[in-house]
């Protein structure tokens, strides 16, 4: 008879280990260091305007101040600005988006002479500061007589590099055997690019619609150029009218950029699993 041999089984440890518990420490910590110019913002447009600055006071003033939000959306044509901004912001970004996805299904899958230098010279473009571009693009856009227009606070910009060479490093990890059945099928290059490759862009596509959306959003210097009238005004042209001669009403201020910050943190959190992917994978792939 043989003797078997039994293997103590050994047991794990009980608990977190210490370095999970670090981990988290320090996870709370930095979210707490980026959450609270948020909560400080909150926190400052329901104050008076005279115990923004003043010491000695709580965190959220003597008193919670609601008017604060009366006063900034009654004292400039909010309403009008926040339309102006969204539909700046969603075209813009749907623009880009359509512009990224064909450009980088080209410099990925057609094969042309001098491609690699043209996406070379593409790329450099990202390098050129925005202050370069206004004298000539202002030009432009004169004349084409679309200044203070819609077309002129979404053209300009909507042809960066950097979509198309994100959407191009996630194409180039993707195998070609979705566009030759496709073709097999009888399917165009557009059609197979529309029906086939665009389902399986949604991350960097998502990636690539929030930076564009939130670079609309929050675009200064443009807008104060290329727009001479109070209702083609924008979101941050619109909070630089509560500083005057008589100085910044910083209550209502800190509550129109409450108001502000809103949707482009809820197009944050509504595509927060497609950036996460969009980033890991769509930057990081090809070959």
């Amino acid at each position: 008879m043989t003797a078997e041999t039994v293997t103590p089984v050994r047991r794990g440890r009980s608990g977190p280990r210490p370095g999970d518990v670090v981990s988290r420490v320090l996870i709370c910590v930095v979210g707490a260091v980026f959450l609270f110019p948020f909560v400080w913002m909150l926190a400052t447009s329901l104050k008076p305007t005279n115990e923004v600055f003043a010491t000695g006071t709580s965190f959220f003033g003597s008193r919670i101040e609601w008017s604060n939000y009366t006063v900034a959306w009654t004292a400039i044509p909010f309403g009008r600005i926040l339309v102006n901004s969204f539909l700046v912001a969603l075209a813009g970004a749907l623009l880009t988006v359509t512009v990224s996805v064909l450009s980088a299904y080209a410099f990925s899958r057609l094969r042309f002479r001098g491609r690699a230098t043209l996406f070379g010279a593409f790329l450099a473009t990202m390098v050129l500061p925005q202050e370069v571009l206004i004298i000539p693009l202002y030009l432009m856009m004169q004349k084409a007589g679309l200044v203070n227009s819609y077309p002129a606070l979404i053209l300009p910009f909507a042809f960066g590099a950097f979509g198309t060479f994100l959407i191009r490093q996630f194409l180039l990890s993707l195998p070609a055997d979705y566009e030759e059945a496709a073709t097999i099928d009888g399917a165009s290059r557009l059609r197979t690019l529309v029906s086939v490759i665009v389902p399986l862009l949604r991350a960097p596509i998502s990636v690539v619609f929030v930076f564009a959306f939130i670079e609309y959003w929050g675009s200064f210097l443009w807008p104060l150029i290329v727009v001479n009238d109070a209702s083609m005004a924008t979101v941050p042209i619109g909070l630089q009218m509560f500083s005057g001669e008589r100085g910044t009403d910083w209550g209502p201020l800190m509550a129109a950029v409450t108001l502000v910050v809103l949707p482009s943190l809820l197009i944050v959190v509504l595509l927060q699993k497609q950036l996460q992917q969009g980033v890991s994978m769509g930057g990081f792939g090809g070959r």
